[in-house]
């Protein structure tokens, strides 16, 4: 299983980015995978608007033949920021068709943790991601705990019985009946 992390936090190495990383890494633990692509967007600041990019198209397509993709932002007005929006604007419609996504938000308060659901799920539903279990809502004042709210946020969606299992891609081969 290969793993991406997409970050759209406008600050380089970032906490969100940490934060993404770590999730990363425990659903790689928990799933047999490995991150593979790590996409800190503020470092493609230069690149992001302009149309064509091979640069973006190369990571859009790496990110796009991932299992599995951590897609990260802290919370800016509400919302994603727009730079995670404009990195996401360059696929098609069903541009992640096949790729299971986790969103991941961050913010200084739980007030805005339906930011998750109204704003950055709908939309990687939009581009044809498959988003089976609930996001996580990281609180920066619970960055000393950070292992451990991973640790409660996988046991309750990615363990065993939880909401994502290992999957494999859809092959050429027909069903048996």
């Amino acid at each position: 299983m290969q793993i991406a992390v997409v970050v759209g936090n406008p600050k380089p190495r970032s906490r969100t980015l940490a934060i993404a990383t770590a999730v990363a890494q425990s659903a790689g633990a928990l799933l047999g995978g490995e991150v593979t692509l790590e996409v800190d967007l503020a470092l493609f600041t230069d690149e992001i608007f302009k149309w064509p990019s091979d640069e973006m198209s190369r990571l859009n397509d790496s990110v796009a033949s991932s299992d599995l993709v951590i897609v990260a932002s802290p919370t800016y007005k509400a919302t994603y920021t727009g730079l995670l929006k404009s990195f996401l604007d360059r696929y098609p419609s069903n541009g992640l068709s096949g790729v299971t996504a986790i969103p991941v938000m961050t913010g200084a308060s739980a007030l805005h943790a339906m930011s998750i659901d109204t704003g950055l799920r709908p939309l990687l539903v939009e581009l044809g991601a498959s988003v089976p279990t609930r996001g996580l809502y990281f609180v920066m004042s619970q960055m000393p705990e950070l292992e451990q709210v991973i640790a409660s946020w996988v046991d309750e969606n990615l363990a065993p019985g939880g909401l994502i299992a290992p999957t494999a891609r859809p092959t050429d081969q027909p069903e048996s009946e």
